[in-house]
Order: C-alpha cells, then structure tokens, then sequence
C-alpha cells in the first residue's frame, strides 16, 4: 500500500535529501538541499512524497516557472524512487498528484528534462503520461558524479505535459492519441550496457541522437510517442497541435 502525501516539514525534507544519495549516488554537493524544499513550497512549488509503511520511498519536487510573455507553468525538476519500488506505478502516481493539484490551481502545463537515453523514461513520458518534446539541450547540468550518468555530458529533452490537453487525456485513460508520425530515431535498446562499458560509442549515440532530434525539432516536429522493441526504443515524431498550449 502506497500513501502519497504533501512533504511540509523539515524532517520530511531531509528524508527527500537522502532519497537522492540512494536513488542517483550523488555527492553531497549535487544534492538539492533541503532548504531548497522550504523555498519551493513558499512560491508556489509542489513536494510529495510516496510513502510505505511510514517510510518515504519516492518524491517529486516542482518549482513555479514563468514564460517569456507571462505565461505560468510548474518546472518537475526532481523524481525519485527507490529501486525496490521501481516498476510498480510510484512515479506515475506522483506524477498523477502533481496534476490533480496543478489543475486545482489552473495551471495547465508542467514541463521536466530526461535523459533521451534513459529509454524506460521516455516510454513513460510519452506512453504513460502523455508528454511531448519540442527542445533539446546538451550538457544543462555539466558532468556529474552519479554512476547512473556514466560520465557522459548531461544532454536532456524537455518533456511538456499540457495536462488538459486532449492527446494527454487520452494517453491517461490508456487509449492510444490520433497520431501521424513523420519520422523514426531508434536508440539501442542495450543503451545502459554500451554507457557502462564503452563510453565512447555511448557518446556517439547521445550525439547522434541529439543532431537529429533537434533537426526534427527545427523542422517543426515534436515527440508524440515513443515504442520499443527487443532492439530498440524508437521515438516517434510528428505534427502536434493542442488549444490548451495557447
């Protein structure tokens, strides 16, 4: 039985805090502080925690944005889960209560990074949630120590979730969105194992992949999908359009 709740207190902060040392390896220097939790919160952020019997086994932490011209969104800029709860819906029902209160609040769109070669990630983006991807950005947070990286620059999508959109709603309730796909990536599916044990092809990759992402993306595609197979993921681009990213 998972319990999801707000994070408010200290205590529950500093537990946050130690998640990231056991879920990403992280130095002490990389680990988002707990004061950073407090922060959020005060302008208008989000922080929840997943909870098994009274022991804290994920998060999720937001911090409001702004778009140029006014707009408003919510930035998801950390989730976690232990390994031992991994693949048993955890981050999806954190993101889930991240979008009942942002739709309580009126804000209709909730951005995040990740890492194009986390293939597991991008499934979930965009079959499970219904995220799109319009922007690429390479190295944003530089070299990191976490292992989970594997020394490779931190290039990262930006996954847009337009919650009341109606190909993210039909992605919720597990029906497949209307969509006419325009161009195929395919990354290995093996990607884990080429970054553990040959860094340099894992490079070529992330390279690769990010050269013909952005040219989709300058073409005006977007990721709409995403599938995988015993080879390969695959991301699936095409033309999207939603009234509610007015």
């Amino acid at each position: 039985m998972i319990e999801l709740r707000p994070l408010t207190e200290s205590r529950e902060f500093q537990e946050a805090v130690q998640l990231q040392k056991r879920i990403w390896g992280f130095d002490d220097i990389e680990l988002l502080p707990a004061r950073l939790f407090v922060v959020a919160l005060k302008v208008g952020g989000q922080a929840f925690g997943a909870y098994a019997g009274g022991r804290m086994v994920g998060f999720v932490l937001s911090i409001p944005g702004l778009k140029p011209g006014g707009g408003s969104y919510l930035h998801s800029h950390m989730l976690g889960v232990l390994p031992d709860y991994r693949n048993q819906g955890v981050g999806r029902m954190l993101k889930l209560k991240q979008r009942d209160d942002a739709l309580d609040r009126g804000i209709q769109l909730i951005e995040w990074t990740f890492d194009p070669l986390e293939l597991k990630n991008a499934f979930f983006n965009m079959e499970r949630l219904g995220a799109i991807v319009r922007r690429y950005v390479e190295n944003q947070y530089g070299t990191t120590t976490s292992p989970l990286h594997g020394g490779l620059p931190t290039d990262r999508c930006v996954a847009e979730w337009w919650l009341a959109c109606p190909h993210a709603e039909a992605v919720l309730r597990g029906e497949l969105p209307a969509r006419a796909i325009a161009e195929r990536i395919e990354v290995p599916a093996d990607v884990d194992i080429i970054r553990r044990e040959e860094p340099r092809r894992a490079r070529e990759i992330q390279k690769e992949l990010g050269e013909r992402l952005t040219g989709c993306f300058g073409r005006g595609l977007a990721v709409i999908g995403f599938e995988r197979s015993a080879g390969a993921g695959t991301y699936l681009l095409g033309r999207w359009e939603c009234a509610s990213n007015a």
